[in-house]
């Protein structure tokens, strides 16, 4: 009688106790030896069992029904099927005559009535224990996202610390993560630029490699860096530190669902394209590069167009001297920022009052989730009526809790308001004495509209607060001549 030796061990099964393959080869061989069995050949597969389709089991029942063999030695019954289908196929063969003989180290096993009948057991034994398992795992994992954890590894910019079995941020990644967020969000930086930023930071693939577009745009995508988990289409609020506001994660999405409309425009990646129109014809200004240099021009698509080429270089001392005419003198600026910090106190009782009526909104939004999940469990509403409306309410109650945050950092009212456009006027000369195009250009945005190019000239319309600034500055010129 010939036996084949068969051995098994599945990656993404927990039975850590069941030996290797090179050990179960080991012990089955040691045991033929002792046995006498005559061996006809040594089969071992990396693959579950707990469903059909494994190439090296089904090519060895094929061997024996052609009788190149007429026994089975493996190391458990477990080790050939842990699914009805497999195990039916064995039962078959043993009942039909063509498997003579099934050895097993570990489970007895004789061809009799008694025999198959306990064969029979233990593939059901070892189909309940892949069943128990898959949902003791499924339950753990609801247990967990219920407490608002992630079950799996922590996406790039956070870590998974094996110590408290929490995720935790990354000390340098998740500024990088954080600076992809913020750059995007002003529709000004396709993915390709978002890369380059990456790979500034020093951030690679779990690979090693650099990241790619559609990689940057998953990262776009994922409510995770808000505080908020997909799991299964299903939204959970989460307990770890958020990277990013639900607002900015909000506006990315804005950007990217009208990139997906039209084509990208900052294709050749110059600075100030899709800025400024033409004070003539009113067409919009390309860009072009000739001879090491970058011109502006009118696009002339209603027709002719007298206005002529201009310098990248002309342009940017244009802005320079724009961002120049808006900025605040730093004493000016110094002597507001201070008077700012006792307006303070006095409108702290205000926010209290909004963060009480916030609290009392989050209180109700927990009763809604509450009374929408009996809904679910009670058969009212069905399941994507369940996914869709828990969505909605674990969005607002995060909306609420940034807003409550955001009130405790900084104080959520017109003082604050007014002092971070305060410290804009005063550092936005920095801009211009740095000379960094992109930043030049977001400046530029951050204080006007309505950009206009004519006669190599460069004019816009000041927002109201950077209007007065730029009033106040005029003015202190005028003094000092």
């Amino acid at each position: 009688m010939k036996y084949i030796i068969y051995a098994r061990k599945s990656t993404d099964e927990e039975d850590r106790q069941v030996l290797s393959i090179d050990s179960q080869i080991n012990e089955l061989k040691e045991f033929a030896a002792k046995e006498k069995l005559e061996i006809a050949a040594s089969l071992c597969e990396a693959k579950t069992a707990k469903e059909p389709g494994r190439i090296i089991f089904d090519q060895m029942l094929k061997d024996i029904e052609s009788g190149r063999a007429d026994g089975i030695l493996a190391w458990h019954p477990d080790r050939l099927a842990r699914n009805p289908i497999d195990g039916g196929k064995v039962i078959y063969l043993v009942d039909t005559g063509k498997i003579k003989s099934l050895k097993f180290p570990t489970f007895w096993f004789d061809d009799t009535p008694q025999g198959k009948f306990m064969l029979n057991i233990a593939f059901g034994q070892s189909k309940y224990y892949i069943d128990n398992l898959s949902e003791n795992v499924k339950r753990g994992i609801r247990q967990k996202l219920r407490r608002g954890e992630f079950p799996g590894w922590a996406p790039t910019g956070y870590l998974n610390d094996l110590k408290t079995h929490t995720i935790v941020l990354d000390a340098k990644k998740h500024k990088a993560i954080k600076k992809i967020f913020e750059l995007y969000s002003t529709g000004d930086y396709p993915l390709e630029s978002l890369i380059a930023v990456l790979n500034d930071f020093g951030l690679k693939t779990r690979t090693g490699k650099s990241f790619t577009p559609s990689m940057v745009q998953n990262i776009l995508k994922n409510s995770f860096y808000y505080g908020a988990i997909k799991h299964n289409n299903e939204l959970y609020q989460a307990s770890h530190e958020p990277i990013i506001t639900k607002k900015l994660f909000d506006k990315c999405q804005e950007v990217m669902a009208g990139r997906g409309k039209k084509k990208q425009r900052l294709v050749h990646n110059f600075a100030f394209t899709g800025l400024m129109t033409c004070g003539v014809c009113g067409c919009a200004i390309t860009a072009e590069s000739q001879k090491g240099y970058t011109y502006y021009r009118c696009t002339k698509k209603k027709g002719s167009c007298n206005q002529k080429y201009t310098r990248e270089e002309n342009l940017v001392s244009q802005f320079k001297d724009s961002i120049q005419k808006v900025s605040l003198p730093d004493d000016w600026a110094d002597k507001m920022l201070n008077r700012l910090k006792t307006e303070k106190y006095q409108t702290e009782q205000s926010s209290s009052t909004l963060v009480s009526s916030l609290k009392a909104k989050i209180i109700d939004v927990d009763d809604k989730l509450d009374k929408l999940l009996d809904s679910h469990l009670e058969n009212v509403i069905d399941k994507d009526e369940y996914v869709a409306k828990k969505k909605k309410f674990i969005n607002q109650k995060i909306d609420f809790e940034e807003k409550i945050k955001d009130i405790s950092d900084k104080g959520n009212n017109w003082l604050e308001q007014m002092r971070d456009f305060i410290l804009d006027a005063k550092t936005i000369k920095k801009v211009a004495q740095e000379g960094d195009l992109q930043k030049i250009r977001q400046s530029i945005k951050k204080v006007g509209s309505n950009f206009i190019l004519k006669d190599k000239k460069f004019y816009f319309t000041a927002h109201m607060g950077w209007r007065v600034t730029a009033q106040s500055a005029a003015f202190t010129n005028w003094q000092g001549r």
